[in-house]
């Protein structure tokens, strides 16, 4: 990629950054995505200056023939699309080359869930397979968090202390976009959320005597944004599941989110709370988990009823 093309890239992050608070996560994916045109761009002789309509349907074609997915090859198209818009604003381009190409949609897979039982099972794996107590605590906290609010896993390790003092009935989370809303917690998640706050502020406490400053997060690590790494927190779930008998390829943080919400609408919430508590922006978005419900009683039919038998 040119230096050029990489300080469009770069302008283009910033201004995101600045005047929509674009998560980092986001970001990170724009680049990605944003550096895999240039690269093509520049393997072709062409700049994000230069660049047709038909130059970008051709990358477009390129991603297919690798085998992408049709959300892999939007995600991108929409990157590209951004970047020339804001380039059009910046007076950067007088058009933008990709404003009238369609995107080729996306896969309509349904969310993989979890049952209750399975959810059980890796709560208590969460509770007792881990060596120390400190780490047991710790598991348990995050797990039961995860499954009682349905959180997103970036909100989850980078919670601060600070929204889980005094015995909380309600956690206020800070969500995509900078948005806050509320969660309730259920009572197996307060048990565990004061408990491992109990020690936590031992652990401190004997780290403030040691001359380190206290943490800011309930999860806090060595690490340099100072919390539980997804990355980390991913691998962690994935023993869970092998020390709980479920099968590792079924379960991830995001699994439990879908687990949350489906098992919620199968308890009779309504699509708006569930959307309320997941922090989507858009009611659609939720009702795809009606879609998950019908399919699981589906299932449940065709296992269970005698005149689905043979």
């Amino acid at each position: 990629m040119s230096h050029d093309m990489a300080l469009w890239i770069s302008s283009f992050l910033e201004a995101q950054a600045a005047e929509l608070d674009a998560a980092r996560n986001t970001q990170l994916a724009y680049a990605r995505d944003l550096t895999d045109v240039a690269d093509w761009l520049k393997s072709k002789g062409l700049h994000f200056s230069s660049a047709t309509q038909g130059d970008i349907e051709n990358y477009l074609i390129f991603c297919d023939a690798q085998g992408l997915a049709k959300s892999t090859r939007a995600r991108r198209l929409s990157a590209v699309k951004q970047l020339y818009r804001f380039a059009f604003e910046e007076s950067w381009r007088a058009d933008n080359p990709a404003i009238q190409i369609k995107g080729p949609g996306k896969d309509k897979r349904l969310p993989k869930t979890l049952s209750v039982e399975e959810v059980d099972r890796l709560l208590e794996a969460s509770r007792t397979s881990a060596k120390s107590v400190d780490d047991r605590l710790r598991n348990t906290c995050l797990m039961e968090l995860l499954y009682a609010t349905g959180m997103r896993v970036t909100e989850l390790v980078s919670l601060p202390v600070s929204a889980t003092r005094g015995d909380p009935r309600m956690l206020l989370i800070r969500g995509k976009g900078d948005k806050e809303r509320m969660v309730p917690l259920s009572p197996p998640a307060r048990t565990a959320l004061a408990d491992w706050i109990k020690r936590w502020d031992a652990l401190q406490d004997a780290a403030v005597k040691a001359g380190k400053p206290r943490a800011r997060h309930l999860f806090p690590s060595r690490g340099k944004d100072g919390h539980l790494t997804r990355h980390r927190f991913y691998l962690m779930i994935k023993e869970f599941a092998v020390a709980g008998g479920v099968v590792p390829s079924k379960v991830t943080p995001h699994t439990l989110r879908h687990a949350f919400a489906t098992h919620l609408l199968a308890n009779g919430a309504d699509l708006r709370s569930i959307q309320t508590l997941l922090g989507h922006a858009d009611v659609a978005t939720t009702e795809i988990y009606t879609h998950v419900l019908d399919e699981r009683l589906r299932e449940l039919v065709l296992e269970h009823h005698p005149l689905a038998k043979g």
